[in-house]
């Protein structure tokens, strides 16, 4: 057996925990999967892999024999790229992931250039608004809009979505536009949570005088967990909404949304390219980060000083 491939799947078994999800992802029979991981523990002498029925976990050893790996496929695919000039041998896979507003709304429309460009990349382009596991769910890299807490992740800031507060025209003349905060007590909001039953958090703002962010409650009826169900509720006129610019602009120059209290947007939302904390990238990665900040950032805002 090809020891490369071996180490190619031993690393997918291990980052899914599952031989069935790694065989899945490879595009491989599960059987080969498991022949693999046998394989390079008689050649290795040592089990690498607990395996139950329920779940694959590595050992203590397969946990060091894992990093090694994932150091020499890095040096592999280093040195095969090292004199790799032509677009056109960069090749592989690329797995990555966004929110559904920004491949609906910026990136899918520029993808042709990049495909073009690296016609022997092949691109799986997830498109979610929940947060993924980079590493158990095998993605070279995502992109996320808000905090990012996953110290495991190497982090590359790209700036900000400036954010609108946003109603429809049917909204506007059932309740009118509010001009203050002290209105929005009439008004309501259409609250968004990525998981449901978490509490609402209100109308976010700036506060103008102490450059705080503050929240303020509103009424509103309906919760959402996605961004399409989100803007068609403020399409609907079911409340208001505040969201990324890119993703509402289109809807106000077509006239289908109301901006609304300008002076009361809230927090900038900072939008980071992450990926696996590897010593390497493979220039299939590279340059597709490369070609995605040139991409967002026309849509973006600079980033403003970390407040103390």
């Amino acid at each position: 057996m090809n020891q490369l491939d071996a180490i190619k799947i031993f690393v997918r078994v291990a980052e899914a925990a599952s031989f069935t999800q790694a065989a899945a992802d490879l595009g491989l029979p599960k059987a080969s999967t498991s022949l693999a991981v046998q394989w390079l523990e008689n050649q290795t002498g040592i089990r690498l892999l607990h395996r139950t029925t329920r779940r694959v976990q590595m050992t203590q050893d397969g946990q060091v024999f894992y990093q090694r790996c994932l150091e020499w496929l890095a040096d592999a695919e280093e040195l095969q790229d090292m004199f790799r000039i032509d677009p056109a041998d960069v090749r592989g896979r690329l797995r990555v992931d966004m929110s559904v507003g920004a491949v609906a709304g910026i990136v899918m429309a520029r993808l042709p250039e990049f495909m073009a460009r690296y016609p022997n990349v092949e691109v799986e382009l997830g498109a979610t608004d929940h947060l993924v596991d980079i590493v158990a769910e095998g993605f070279d890299c995502v992109m996320r809009a808000g905090t990012i807490s996953d110290s495991r992740l190497v982090a590359r800031r790209l700036g900000a979505y400036r954010q609108l507060n946003c109603v429809s025209p049917a909204y506007a003349a059932a309740y009118g536009i509010p001009q203050t905060l002290a209105d929005l007590a009439e008004h309501r909001l259409v609250h968004y949570a990525l998981s449901l039953g978490s509490k609402p958090a209100g109308f976010e703002y700036v506060d103008a005088a102490s450059g705080e962010v503050r929240n303020l409650p509103m009424a509103g009826n309906l919760t959402v967990n996605s961004s399409i169900a989100y803007f068609s509720a403020c399409l609907a006129g079911l409340g208001m909404i505040q969201g990324p610019e890119p993703n509402l602009e289109p809807y106000l120059q077509r006239g289908e949304l109301i901006e609304v209290l300008p002076d009361y947007r809230a927090e900038p939302l900072p939008v980071t390219l992450l990926y696996s904390n590897r010593r390497h990238l493979s220039r299939r990665v590279q340059v597709f980060m490369c070609w995605l900040e040139g991409v967002m950032t026309p849509h973006l805002q600079a980033l403003a000083p970390s407040r103390p």
